[in-house]
């Protein structure tokens, strides 16, 4: 058994060395106009939880991890450039208690970072592959895809009355879970993994990626908004139809169905009435809901851990995992 404090040494030491690295991908980049913006989305330093993925995927089949950090750093930068555009899409202000890139300098401009951010991702992405490249750029390629399918699902069902949480789980597996999966995947595939081990991390992927996005769900209401970086209530702000949210109108009757509802006509809430729904999903225990469906979807990431033979690279990611339902930002 590892030691906790060994797994965060370890975490830590490759989140340090990717932020290095990230500071040089634009560093020297003209024109300035194009790259200073990219720069600033760059060096939010949160998680960077998906290039860790592709590293410890990687190192976990007994591949040379250091030769995925050109991916490792694609990943991060396609992730980047999802966000830009979300944050465009959902009016945000702040994300990582930093104004958000389209605030700071104005639309236009970030929607020219990101896709910036995006064509260089490729270009590192396929620097210096030691695998049949195409295998690696259709793993990424199919991550985006699917992210912007799952994106465009989102903005789709803000505008639907009758979204299931079968729709939803369809939705966050494409918007979020995708490029979890990707990461692993690529990983894998990079550190010369069978193919066993790369389907059976990129499920993982997939599964914990499912409940990091309902943890997002999570948070946004019982967040503390400066760990979190983001407005407290943002969803329902933005009469987003979170797990939350669709467990709440199935399990709602009477007024409180009514006042459900109103959340759909009138597409979205006023920020003065986010602590009367956080109220309401307390009394219907849609909080207590999310916390077993997290939970569910972790056991089912842990356990396509069996094919991982290594203990220590077993541990790794199963810490990770719990690291992940523990976490509130």
């Amino acid at each position: 058994m590892i030691a906790e404090k060994d797994f965060n040494s370890l975490i830590e030491k490759e989140r340090k060395i990717i932020n290095a690295k990230l500071k040089k991908v634009l560093a020297k980049r003209k024109p300035r106009s194009l790259y200073e913006p990219s720069d600033y989305i760059l060096a939010d330093q949160g998680k960077r939880l998906r290039p860790l993925l592709v590293l410890f995927a990687a190192k976990a089949v007994g591949g040379n991890y250091k030769q995925a950090y050109n991916a490792a750093l694609a990943v991060e930068m396609l992730h980047n450039f999802t966000l830009v555009h979300d944050d465009i899409m959902d009016n945000a202000d702040k994300r990582r208690n930093k104004l958000t890139v389209h605030v700071k300098y104005d639309v236009n401009t970030a929607i020219l970072a990101g896709d910036g951010l995006l064509a260089v991702a490729y270009e590192y992405l396929l620097k210096d592959l030691i695998v049949p490249g195409n295998e690696v750029a259709q793993y990424f390629t199919k991550g985006l895809v699917e992210v912007c399918e799952g994106q465009s699902l989102d903005k789709e069902f803000e505008l639907e009355s009758s979204v299931t949480i079968a729709d939803y789980l369809t939705m966050i597996t494409k918007k979020t879970a995708a490029m979890v999966e990707m990461c692993c995947a690529i990983g894998a595939k990079i550190g010369g993994g069978s193919s066993d081990e790369v389907n059976a991390l990129a499920c993982y992927g997939k599964y914990l990626g499912i409940a990091f996005q309902i943890q997002d769900d999570l948070l946004d209401i019982i967040g503390d908004e400066k760990e979190f970086g983001k407005k407290i209530g943002g969803d329902l702000i933005e009469g987003k139809k979170t797990f939350l949210f669709l467990k709440a109108l199935t399990k709602a009757k009477g007024k409180e169905r009514t006042a459900l509802q109103k959340v759909i006509i009138n597409k979205g809430i006023k920020s003065t009435e986010v602590e009367n729904y956080k109220m309401l999903y307390k009394k219907l225990g849609v909080l207590s809901d999310a916390q077993k469906e997290i939970a569910s979807y972790t056991k089912r990431a842990l356990r396509q851990l069996i094919y991982i033979k290594n203990i220590q690279e077993n541990e790794l990611f199963t810490f990770i995992a719990h690291s992940l339902i523990k976490r509130t930002y």
